[in-house]
């Protein structure tokens, strides 16, 4: 990908968080995944860390090695002509400069954006200091600029995705780590778990740069959270979970009730998905 489509894409993703009514970011796994969600009109694709680790037989929590992730973030790129944001989880690396490392690699694979979380996965201390998460986004940051490739910084707290905290100093704990990650460099804060219609409310209000959700049963309305001012709802890890819930039915029809209907009724051909993959 040349530096100026990068850019073009770059500038595209980042004017999708400053439309009226919240975009929807659906996040793949693999090629063909992101080949659908392209062909069914999304602007721009996320992929999903859990997705891709559990797709190729790992457990989520970068429980998989950094160049795998790698060779599949790059192939979902090289596979749609739109906006691609990588989810890499807490960087993938011990230190900071690691993580910036690591940045530097998907920068150059041909992402516009990535996804970075506070959380440690270490559920002795769950999640990171505030200064160490800014210290993180503002190196990155600073590689971003050094470069001249610029990329979108969605910035991300666990604090309601691990209930830390009760929910009042929660709240008020969320809002100084949206303000300190902003301030570091954040384009956008993405804060999962978040489901209380008045706690989103209350978000908006307090945090002035974008706001990213993610999709869950209690999830407010898209036409709430235009209300609200929500900029962006990403899928996570859904599409991928009703992908082996929809396997795991085909199956118990086999086995249980001798029939193949749900494999074969109203199923994209064979020739439709060999025609859609070859297109890009």
């Amino acid at each position: 990908m040349s530096d100026q489509n990068r850019i073009k894409k770059y500038r595209t993703f980042q004017q999708l968080h400053s439309k009226h009514f919240p975009f929807v970011l659906p996040n793949a796994w693999d090629a063909s995944s992101a080949r659908v969600f392209e062909e069914r009109g999304f602007k721009a694709i996320g992929t999903t860390s859990a997705g891709i680790a559990m797709s190729l037989g790992y457990s989520d929590g970068e429980n998989i090695s950094f160049k795998r992730m790698l060779e599949v973030i790059k192939m979902i790129v090289h596979s749609v002509n739109i906006p691609v944001s990588a989810d890499i989880e807490a960087g993938y690396g011990m230190s900071v400069e690691e993580v910036v490392e690591n940045v530097r690699q998907l920068i150059f694979a041909g992402v516009v954006g990535i996804n970075l979380e506070d959380a440690t996965g270490n559920p002795d201390d769950p999640i990171l200091d505030t200064s160490l998460h800014a210290e993180k986004i503002a190196a990155i940051r600073k590689l971003s600029q050094s470069l001249d490739m610029p990329l979108f910084l969605n910035a991300r707290t666990d604090l309601y995705w691990l209930n830390i905290g009760d929910s009042e100093n929660r709240l008020q704990a969320a809002i100084v780590r949206a303000r300190a990650y902003q301030k570091a460099g954040a384009d956008c804060i993405f804060i999962p778990g978040v489901q209380n219609i008045e706690t989103i409310k209350m978000l908006r209000q307090e945090i002035s740069c974008p706001i990213n959700l993610l999709v869950s049963p209690a999830t407010p309305t898209l036409d709430e959270l235009s209300e609200i001012g929500i900029e962006r709802v990403s899928t996570g890890s859904a599409p991928f979970r009703a992908t082996i819930t929809l396997l795991r039915k085909m199956s118990e029809d086999v086995i249980f009730h001798g029939n193949f209907q749900r494999m074969n009724d109203d199923v994209i051909s064979y020739a439709e998905i060999t025609e859609m993959l070859k297109s890009n």
